[in-house]
């Protein structure tokens, strides 16, 4: 008897999917863990140095969380109204925000008071940051003016006034302490440097910026506001070189991965996009369930962290692979030397030679054992299991192909109570206008139909699922007749355009012919 030979599961991915090198990077996440925030959490911010702390803003309190912390570690929570925008000095030691009342805070990350507090804007401040030399704070309010403060004195350095509406974002340079960049809701973009009395340059983003970031080199910025996201090129004077619409609704947040080469997105339509930063095309995305206000990644994408309206923190780690346990110095087992693997490597096989096959343990999944034993209804019923038809629905097909391929498929499917019955058209109902399945279940339906069409009218329930696949493979042929009109329409009309640029020549005048050269036709396609 030949030896059997297992299922065939063909890898069919869906339609409009490719596995890419970016989805399987991105997809390496574990499980979201969720944690409840005292409202809508507007500002998340990571610490630069070990252990990767990051701070939630959210309502009147900005929270300290670890890595693997549900809990906050530590709390500011000294503000008299909402606060916003927390964020990490580059040495983790200072942390600063704003609040609804005006103030910019300064904390100290190993005290609970404010170290500092700087009074200048007379209405809500969403915008602060430190500057690359540690010492000057940046701050952008709802009064329209941006300022710089100096944290020894506490004094305001420089302020400008040139946006028309609301200061809602803003960015420092890590080359260059003197440079810094606002977004506001008078759609411009405007770049800064502490040295000069007023804007160095302006970005018509065209609808209300509520997010920009600075490329580490200095030498691209990338703003957010409306549907879009506009990258500006600094070193030709804020030339707009991309400008993208992959969101629906407003994109509320930036920020790039740690190796600079993909820009994330994060938008009220619930989705963070991410992005190539060679081609700027879309190469993964992530769905939430509520709109996204603020995201972060840590440092080596080892986290994501979104916060959404719903007061929720979304937070997914990468996994790691497993590492085996260590043994104790006494119990490891000596490992063989080098050239035990190396040993016979090189061995040229002679003709004389005999070659001696180790037999192979066939493992078998409990549908293969079923087939190989010709128990081909059992089969079938473990491949209908809610564990494999849901999760992998191909294998459920490839079993069907199989039982088809033997001719014993209607056998397989005959002899069903109402209960299996309804399982089976279940399937179908899911999967039948499926292009990757369709080959195989619509010659399913046909067997069932020829099989159980005595017994229709005896069951209510199987008849309403009789019903709803006639009615889904009426519209699907129906669409295909109509796709099949609009190809055929396309047809015609790629076919008219190829005539007419095949007949339409441009013939030279006569005069434009040197009377020295020997006339002859030349033509141009139009």
């Amino acid at each position: 008897m030949a030896n059997y030979k297992p299922v065939v599961v063909q890898s069919l991915p869906k339609l409009g999917e490719k596995v890419t090198q970016d989805s399987l990077y991105w997809k390496n996440y574990k499980t979201p863990v969720q944690i409840k925030e005292f409202g809508a959490v507007t500002n998340i911010d990571f610490s630069p140095l070990p252990p990767y702390n990051y701070a939630v803003t959210a309502s009147t309190r900005i929270h300290i969380y670890g890595r693997y912390s549900q809990e906050p570690i530590k709390t500011f929570s000294r503000f008299k109204d909402t606060a916003y925008c927390g964020t990490y000095r580059s040495d983790g030691q200072l942390l600063v925000a704003g609040s609804e009342d005006g103030v910019v805070r300064l904390f100290d990350m190993n005290g609970k008071a404010a170290l500092r507090q700087f009074d200048g804007h007379n209405k809500a401040v969403h915008v602060v940051g430190f500057t690359s030399d540690k010492f000057r704070v940046l701050s952008g309010s709802d009064d329209y003016m941006c300022k710089l403060w100096d944290i020894p004195n506490s004094t305001d350095i420089v302020s400008y006034k040139e946006h028309t509406d609301y200061v809602r974002c803003g960015c420092t340079s890590k080359l260059n302490a003197d440079l810094f960049v606002t977004g506001s809701y008078d759609h411009t973009v405007k770049v800064f440097d502490a040295r000069a009395e007023k804007s160095v340059m302006t970005m018509e983003h065209g609808q209300p910026v509520e997010s920009v970031l600075l490329y580490p080199s200095g030498g691209l910025l990338v703003s957010a506001g409306g549907r879009y996201v506009k990258i500006w090129d600094m070193l030709r004077g804020g030339q707009l070189l991309v400008s993208l619409r992959n969101h629906h609704k407003t994109v509320t947040s930036l920020c790039l991965s740690s190796s600079g080469h993909r820009l994330l997105s994060g938008s009220l339509d619930r989705h963070v996009k991410i992005y190539s930063t060679t081609n700027y095309k879309v190469v993964h995305s992530f769905d939430y369930a509520a709109s996204i206000l603020s995201l972060a990644l840590a440092p080596e994408d080892e986290m994501i962290v979104v916060g959404l309206t719903n007061s929720v923190l979304n937070v997914k780690h990468r996994k790691h692979e497993e590492k085996k346990e260590g043994v104790p110095k006494g119990k490891r087992q000596r490992r063989p030397a080098y050239r035990i693997f190396v040993k016979g490597k090189d061995y040229m096989p002679k003709q004389d030679d005999i070659f001696v096959s180790r037999p192979v343990k066939e493992h078998l999944k409990k549908y293969d054992k079923l087939l190989k034993s010709f128990q081909v209804s059992k089969a079938l019923d473990t491949v209908l299991e809610p564990n494999v038809r849901v999760r992998t629905p191909e294998v459920t097909v490839a079993v069907m192909q199989e039982l088809n391929r033997r001719g014993t498929l209607k056998n397989a499917l005959a002899g069903r109570d109402e209960k299996q019955l309804s399982l089976l058209l279940g399937f179908l109902l899911r999967h039948a206008v499926d292009p990757r399945f369709a080959p195989v279940l619509i010659n399913v339906a046909d067997l069932i139909i020829d099989i159980y069409l005595p017994v229709v009218g005896k069951s209510s329930v199987i008849d309403k699922q009789f019903l709803r696949l006639q009615d889904l493979i009426e519209k699907e042929m129906d669409f295909q007749e109509e796709l099949m009109e609009v190809l055929g329409m396309m047809d015609t009309l790629f076919a008219t355009m190829t005539t007419k640029k095949d007949t339409l020549v441009l013939q030279p005048k006569s005069s434009d012919i040197s009377k020295d050269q020997p006339q002859h036709e030349s033509s141009m396609d139009i």
